[in-house]
């Protein structure tokens, strides 16, 4: 199936591995001129710009904290200055930092918070005012499903990305009369570089949980992100859509 995402000019943040590195790959095997944002510019994001280039496309990577709103402005102007436009904005930054709630320090608060709410915040932000003037644009947001259930050991991560689901319907109906569709996806267990390090119990369970009785990949998620980036796509905004094998199902 023909996304029609030939040309477009996509920006993902977090892009240098897991599931990001998986959605810059597919959007560029889909046609788009890529753009990565992550904190460091070293190997692995080289890596990544390589295997969008790799597929006739155009690829960035651009250094920045996502936490940083001035920052993500710089970005965004940048990526149209150097790709001539901004299509598609995908936030897939994250991070944790675990421990049950009596265990959290405010900095383990602060940090995932803000990486992974305010971060979303700082770039639809600035992404917002092109795709207000240009009356188009796709932004989708990487949630979780314990953002949906909450998770014993995550109050921070949970909350973050419950914020991310609301944040995500706010904005698509600010954005919708405008054209632009704004969604999310809530992954679950997902095998990226975060999963791999925790205990074999852990990723165990979270197999036994799902109905389909195993992990996904950073590629499934990708494949989703596409098609709500794609014309196909144009009439679903403000959803959540799990990813997750059938280990919530609401």
């Amino acid at each position: 199936m023909d996304l029609g995402l030939g040309g477009a000019v996509a920006l993902v943040t977090g892009g240098r591995r897991g599931i990001g590195a998986a959605v810059a790959r597919t959007l560029a095997a889909e046609g788009c001129d890529v753009a990565i944002v992550d904190r460091e510019a070293d190997a692995d994001g080289e890596a990544v710009v390589r295997a969008v280039k790799g597929t006739g496309r155009r690829g960035l990577l651009l250094p920045a904290d996502v936490r940083d709103v001035a920052a993500a402005e710089r970005v965004v102007a940048e990526v149209v200055r150097r790709l001539g436009r901004l299509d598609i904005l995908v936030c897939c930054a994250g991070i944790t930092a675990d421990g049950m709630v009596w265990k959290l320090t405010e900095a383990n608060w602060d940090d995932v918070v803000d990486v992974n709410l305010k971060g979303c915040f700082a770039y639809a932000r600035a992404a917002a005012a092109v795709f207000k003037g240009q009356r188009s644009g796709r932004i989708v947001n990487v949630a979780s499903i314990n953002g949906l259930r909450g998770k014993p050991g995550q109050a921070n991560y949970a909350a973050s990305k419950g914020g991310v689901i609301a944040f995500t319907k706010a904005v698509a109906r600010e954005m919708g009369r405008y054209d632009v569709t704004v969604n999310a996806i809530a992954p679950g267990m997902i095998t990226t570089d975060m999963t791999r390090a925790l205990p074999a119990e852990v990723i165990e369970r979270a197999s036994q949980e799902s109905a389909l009785g195993r992990l996904g990949t950073p590629e499934d998620c990708a494949q989703l992100i596409a098609f709500l980036c794609s014309r196909g796509a144009r009439h679903i905004t403000g959803a959540t859509i799990a990813v997750d094998g059938g280990q919530v199902m609401a």
